[in-house]
């Protein structure tokens, strides 16, 4: 897949793809189904922002992103997507008005033949262009717009917010019925307390920075290793939270992989949540710790034997 982050100067090669259009945020079932009708005969592109709109226009709001952009990348990626435009969201591409950003963007600067966008896709300033108005105006500039219909489950229709919402109450799985596939968080394993080497489970520790929490507690998880010597797939359990026991505050994502030994900083891991557990508790010594993390893995492991 190729990555293109700006709208002007691009290859030939680069230019004439057929687009589905949007933040992609979990690149859930419904952004599936529109990046399928993107498909055919011209290579198939995703055109997409970073940062995410909502965090230039509130910044100060909590962290909302299912995602981060790597992680969005790896998912399209396998779908496979050919061309990536992750174009810069900032005050200047915010200011086009729709008649500009559909001339300037996708017609002059992308060239593209073709755009999917969902039923309630907006764009442009103020969020004044509708899915219709692009319809019209692709007219306008030699390229075809389709309108993707929202898809339910179960008569409800899968958003991002409904993931968000089952995540928040420990239902991993059912995020991934909407997903069409487990809920993961990527990033690079960065350098921890190192207190879980001390009592005998070394973990892979991970920021969660900028992202929408799932319930905080310990959960069995899938495991791949992106990069390095170690890269591959394993099974283990992982803790996301602040540490109670230490007296932590600041949460991060800590990953105990099964039957693993060899050094894993500054190696890119996507961890996917497969079951909810239990929750963060407060022991009161390392021992009764200790004997909890052993009962934890037994049951990680039972339950990933089983999938």
């Amino acid at each position: 897949m190729q990555i293109h982050r700006s709208w002007q100067g691009l290859a030939p090669s680069a230019r004439g793809a057929s687009c589905a259009m949007g933040n992609f945020d979990g690149v859930h079932l419904g952004h599936q189904a529109v990046i399928d009708l993107a498909r055919g005969p011209a290579p198939l592109g995703i055109i997409t922002f970073e940062p995410h709109p909502r965090e230039v226009f509130a910044p100060d709001a909590p962290p909302f992103r299912l995602m981060n952009a790597e992680a969005r990348l790896n998912r399209l990626a396998k779908l496979g997507v050919q061309h990536l435009y992750e174009l810069p969201f900032d005050k200047t591409l915010a200011a086009l008005s729709p008649e500009d950003f559909v001339s300037d963007v996708l017609a002059d600067g992308l060239g593209i033949r073709h755009v999917v966008v969902g039923s309630d896709f907006c764009f442009g300033r103020g969020r004044a262009g509708k899915a219709s108005d692009l319809q019209r105006l692709g007219k306008t500039h030699g390229f075809e717009t389709t309108i993707a219909e929202l898809i339910t489950s179960a008569d409800l229709p899968i958003s991002s917010s409904a993931i968000r919402a089952a995540l928040t109450e420990g239902r991993p799985r059912d995020a991934a019925a909407m997903l069409g596939h487990w809920h993961r968080i990527e990033g690079e394993v960065v350098h921890g307390e190192k207190r879980g080497r001390e009592l005998g489970y070394p973990t892979a520790n991970m920021s969660v920075a900028g992202l929408h929490l799932p319930k905080l507690g310990v959960y069995a998880v899938k495991a791949d290793v992106l990069t390095g010597p170690h890269k591959g797939s394993y099974n283990g359990a992982a803790s996301l939270g602040v540490r109670p026991m230490f007296g932590v505050n600041q949460p991060n994502l800590e990953t105990f992989l099964f039957d693993f030994k060899g050094d894993l900083y500054g190696a890119h891991l996507s961890i996917a949540f497969v079951d909810y557990l239990r929750p963060e508790l407060k022991f009161d010594g390392l021992p009764a710790l200790i004997t909890q993390m052993a009962a934890d893995c037994d049951r990680a492991r039972s339950i990933l034997a089983a999938l």
